[in-house]
């Protein structure tokens, strides 16, 4: 069995993935920012877990982390990127700092993470670095325009990321969910604080329904973690793996409607080259 390094482990899809790993019999790094929320993890799987405090978006701690994974268990076999807040805003109505944190946490820290595992994967020839992404991800809507803008920009880190590794051995994977019961939508949910009344019955009417619904969305945690599981030990993992009912019909709604406007405006792309 291999080791695994797990972001944002306290709660949600990152708490069962570390733990479906476990109970798999790999070893695994289970991070969080306050390592307290994870030790429990720890006190019950022995010395095939270790706890540690991770913040993403402080470098120092994403090399100490690794480091620990280097020491313990010889090494990264799979990366789970997983840490990551919400943020529901309109575009208007975004705050700088919170945005600028938002990308740091739910990209930059993704970004640092990868590059801190990498030299390591690629001198073994081997590893499989899992990003969990989102629907929104795919599929933008308010008033998630800042939090999507995250998750577009991982998906096209992932898409590059995987031809630039897979000669190297290295697999790479996004994981797309719906929308699950997690805290997603309460603890590790940010909401700007200067909303613009004109907003209220589009943007604002979306944010109560994303907060009311917290506790009652279809998506069952444990399933992704068994999802994750079983990419992981493919010969050929999919690049993109949708779950969820919901983003399977929200991703084809909007191929259809892409293809649609393509083929309506086909003419008008093609009319902008040099005569052949």
């Amino acid at each position: 069995m291999g080791c695994w390094l797990v972001t944002g482990c306290s709660t949600g899809i990152g708490r069962e993935i570390a733990r479906a790993a476990l109970e798999s019999g790999n070893n695994v790094v289970v991070t969080a920012r306050r390592i307290e929320s994870v030790q429990d993890l720890a006190d019950e799987f022995g010395n095939r877990a270790l706890a540690i405090a991770l913040d993403v978006t402080d470098k120092d701690l994403i090399a100490d982390a690794v480091a620990a994974a280097d020491a313990t268990f010889g090494g990264v076999d799979v990366l789970v990127n997983n840490a990551g807040n919400g943020y529901l805003s309109a575009v208007e109505e975004g705050e700088d700092a919170k945005v600028r944190l938002l990308f740091d946490t739910n990209y930059f820290g993704v970004v640092d993470t990868i590059k801190a595992v990498l030299p390591s994967m690629r001198e073994r020839g081997a590893g499989h670095i899992i990003n969990i992404s989102s629907m929104t991800g795919l599929v933008a809507n308010p008033p998630n325009a800042y939090y999507s803008s995250t998750k577009f920009a991982l998906e096209a880190l992932t898409e590059a990321l995987a031809q630039e590794v897979k000669p190297l051995g290295i697999k790479v994977t996004a994981i797309e969910p719906g929308a699950f019961r997690t805290d997603w939508a309460k603890r590790s949910m940010w909401e700007s604080s200067t909303p613009i009344g004109d907003y209220d019955d589009s943007v604002g009417s979306r944010k109560t329904l994303i907060k009311d619904f917290a506790d009652h969305l279809p998506g069952d945690p444990r399933k992704v973690a068994e999802a994750v599981l079983m990419v992981t030990k493919l010969e050929d993992p999919p690049l993109r793996l949708l779950l969820g009912r919901d983003v399977l019909k929200a991703v084809r709604d909007k191929l259809a409607a892409f293809s649609a406007s393509i083929d309506e405006w086909e003419a008008v792309t093609k009319n902008v080259n040099f005569p052949s």
